[in-house]
C-alpha cells in the first residue's frame, strides 16, 4: 500500500539521514506487530488452536510452521518496503534452497533464510539501508521470542532493477525460470490510464 510519504531515495543520502527521512527513526517500531501477525497467519494455515502452539512450533524448527511464519513476514516486509521507499516496484520470495522433492512434495527447506528478490527502479544505498534496518530489528525480535541462534541473518534480499529485467541479468534472470519461479507477495498500484 502506497502512503503519501512514499519517497524515493537517492544514493547521495547517508543512511542515517535516508531513514531519518523516511519516517523510520526507530526500525523496531517498524517491525512491530510483523512476528504477531505471521504468527497468526501459521495458526490459521495449520489450524492450530493458538499462536502459543505455532511459537512453540517455531521454537522446535517445524519445517511447516516456519515456512507459513516466513512467508507471512515476507509478505509484511514488502509491504513495508514498498510504502517506505517509491522506488520499489515489486518484490518477489523463492527458495533457491529447496530440493525438488521438497517442492513436489509441498516441504520447504528448514534451514534458509527468507530469500527475495526486491524490484525497484534503481539500486540505492538508501534502499539497502533499509533493508538492513528492517533486517535487524526484526532479527532481534525474532531471536527472543523464537530463540537465539535460530538464524544467522533473516533476510536474504536481492535488488534488481529494469535494466537487470530486461537482460535477465543475475536475480532478474529467476523471474523467467520455469522451474523455480520466485512469487510476487508484493506490487506497486500503477495509477489508471488517463484517458
Amino acid at each position: 500500500m502506497e502512503t503519501s510519504t512514499t519517497r524515493p531515495l537517492t544514493d547521495e543520502m547517508p543512511a542515517a539521514l535516508a531513514l531519518a527521512w523516511l519516517g523510520v527513526t526507530d526500525a523496531a517500531s517498524a517491525t512491530e506487530g510483523l512476528l504477531d501477525r505471521a504468527l497468526f497467519y501459521c495458526t490459521e494455515k495449520m489450524h492450530l488452536p493458538s499462536t502459543e502452539i505455532a511459537l512453540d512450533l517455531l521454537r522446535q524448527g517445524d519445517r511447516m510452521a516456519r515456512w507459513y511464519a516466513h512467508h507471512s513476514l515476507a509478505e509484511q516486509v514488502a509491504e513495508k518496503l514498498g510504502g517506505l521507499d517509491g522506488t520499489v516496484q515489486s518484490v518477489y520470495v523463492y527458495d533457491l534452497d529447496a530440493t525438488p522433492e521438497d517442492l513436489a512434495f509441498g516441504e520447504p527447506a528448514s534451514t534458509s533464510p527468507i530469500q527475495m528478490i526486491v524490484q525497484a527502479q534503481r539500486k540505492t544505498k538508501a534502499l539497502w539501508a533499509l533493508i538492513d534496518a528492517l533486517e535487524k530489528a526484526l532479527i532481534e525480535e525474532y531471536a527472543s521470542r523464537v530463540g537465539p541462534g535460530r538464524l544467522d541473518y533473516l533476510l536474504d534480499v536481492q535488488v534488481i532493477d529494469g535494466d537487470d529485467v530486461e537482460n535477465g541479468r543475475g536475480y532478474a534472470g529467476l523471474l523467467r525460470s520455469l522451474h523455480n519461479r520466485p512469487i510476487q507477495v508484493w506490487q506497486r498500484e500503477q495509477p489508471p490510464d488517463a484517458g
